[in-house]
């Protein structure tokens, strides 16, 4: 009997190489580290060769890796695209979703489409606002699924941990604007939890500050700073090369990027197919 290419050896070979280790694939693919390692192992012997150079810190592709990486890709699409034909009409309804501002172009573009193309029966209804609004709004009833940034010492009964930020002191690249006096700042309207922990910080290390720009959006925010008017609170992975971070302003703590689920939506199944989603592209 001549050999074959298991999708699920393939899902985790991909998987793998997406996330850059073997533990993180672990975690998104639900499965122990040691079933990941015995799935690339299987996936090895078909392939007749090492797959992957791997250590503690990452993984790199060999030879034979890449060249399967690259023939199985439109395979493993196909077959997803198969399956969610398959099954995607057994589930209708409609969800409401809610994300800050600062998250929404990342989810309408990445998480959306993969969510629709597999329950094209399941209307997904997009919701924008702050962190706390959001919070509020799934407590009511009102949300059936948010996603939320909190600072990490907040405890929310229920809420999954999507990831971890840093959020730093951005300013523009060319020019020093922590020397002004009082500090200029672009913020987010209120109610924000990074407009809160920023002001807070000033005010413990006894720095006056005045707000040039007051918005909804981050890419406001992002363009006041860039233009060399304000300072402002942004997330590491964000800061762009127009921006310098300033280390010697007052630090921020780390805050949670959670996914909350109203107490309707807990037996909901695309609510929960969501929350996979979500969970998924996140730790990607």
């Amino acid at each position: 009997m001549p050999d074959t290419l298991p999708i699920e050896l393939l899902r985790t070979f991909h998987t793998v190489v997406r996330t850059g280790k073997f533990s993180a694939a672990a975690e998104h693919l639900y499965k122990s580290p040691a079933a990941v390692s015995t799935h690339i192992q299987r996936l090895e012997a078909v392939a007749g060769g090492r797959l992957l150079h791997r250590d503690n810190q990452s993984v790199a592709l060999t030879a034979l890796g890449k060249r399967l990486l690259a023939s199985t890709a439109e395979l493993l699409q196909a077959h997803d695209r198969a399956l969610a034909e398959l099954q995607g009409t057994r589930l209708a309804g409609r969800l409401t979703l809610g994300v800050p501002n600062e998250y929404a172009t990342r989810i309408i573009r990445e998480i959306l489409p993969m969510f629709s193309a597999a329950w094209p029966n399941v209307v997904l209804a997009l919701k924008m606002g702050t962190s706390d609004e959001l919070k509020e709004e799934v407590a009511r009833g009102k949300l059936d699924v948010a996603v939320v940034v909190q600072p990490h010492e907040a405890v929310i009964s229920g809420a999954v941990l999507l990831m971890t930020t840093t959020p730093v002191w951005a300013g523009p690249v060319n020019t020093d604007l922590t020397v002004c006096d009082p500090l200029p700042l672009a913020v987010y309207d209120t109610p924000c939890v990074y407009r809160k922990a920023m002001i807070a910080a000033l005010e413990a290390d006894g720095r006056d500050s005045r707000i040039i720009l007051e918005s909804h959006s981050s890419q406001a925010v992002h363009a006041c700073v860039e233009a060399g008017l304000a300072i402002s609170v942004i997330d590491r992975a964000k800061v762009t090369e127009r921006m310098q971070i300033h280390d010697d302003l007052p630090a921020i703590r780390d805050h949670h990027i959670l996914l909350l689920r109203s107490d309707t939506a807990n037996e909901n199944e695309a609510a929960t197919l969501l929350r996979r989603t979500l969970q998924q592209s996140f730790q990607l």
